[in-house]
């Protein structure tokens, strides 16, 4: 009998066929089931860490398929389920009330064609540099709104908020902690530098580019893949 390709193990058995006919074996050590050289085998554990890694770096899909030798298929089917996945709040240490300091701006996108707009708001800590809200929607005072919702609650009650002069913020951010400010401030430096380093990262928010979601529940999921990433990599 074959040896068991995960633990390795001889007390394998028979255990019927596959839809192609082929003899199928179970491992009486870890239960596995298996057949002889199969014909899509198993993607590795190795090559799934790669994917991972790629999907935040500023590569297609098509590009990935190219370096890992996996196929189209089976990538969308991996990269729908991560992004699904995926958290969609953020996770950034928890603040004492005090002083705090926001930046806060809106990026534009799109899914499918440049009609259908997708405007990324998000709010950064200006001291620790997280990203602390987020909310993909239009540019109407409802996705300020939540935007403003998605903020762990320390930032509603202390936070001063830097923005730029979009009236949406006027509406919806406290009047007597919002301030709104023009570029040469450099109060909102650091949210802008980060909206490049999205562009500069996320192939699909490249401006001209060939690998824009199709999707939005991936273009969202993409987003916040990228985002849990940065604040992560904040904490090393």
């Amino acid at each position: 009998m074959p040896a068991c390709p995960t633990c390795a193990s001889v007390q394998t058995v028979k255990n019927g066929r596959i839809h192609t006919g082929k003899q199928r074996f179970k491992c009486r050590e870890c239960g596995r089931q298996f057949v002889e050289d199969p014909a899509n085998p198993p993607i590795e554990q190795s090559t799934r860490d790669l994917i991972d890694k790629l999907l935040l770096e500023r590569l297609s899909l098509a590009a990935i398929v190219r370096v890992t030798g996996v196929s189209e298929r089976w990538l969308q089917s991996y990269v729908n389920q991560k992004y699904y996945l995926t958290p969609k709040q953020v996770e950034v240490p928890q603040k004492n009330p005090g002083r705090l300091t926001m930046q806060l701006d809106e990026m534009w996108s799109f899914v499918g064609n440049k009609r259908c707009k997708q405007w990324i708001w998000l709010a950064m800590d200006a001291e620790s540099r997280a990203i602390v809200g987020v909310y993909v929607g239009d540019r109407s005072c409802r996705s300020a709104k939540r935007l403003w919702q998605s903020l762990p609650p320390v930032y509603r009650q202390c936070a001063v908020c830097y923005t730029d002069f979009w009236d949406a913020y006027a509406q919806v951010l406290p009047s007597k902690r919002h301030r709104a400010v023009g570029k040469d401030s450099g109060k909102t430096n650091y949210i802008e530098r980060f909206n490049n380093t999205l562009r500069q990262r996320v192939g699909r928010l490249v401006r001209k580019t060939l690998s824009f979601s199709k999707k939005l529940a991936n273009h969202i999921g993409a987003i916040w893949y990228f985002i849990h990433h940065y604040n992560a990599s904040l904490q090393d």
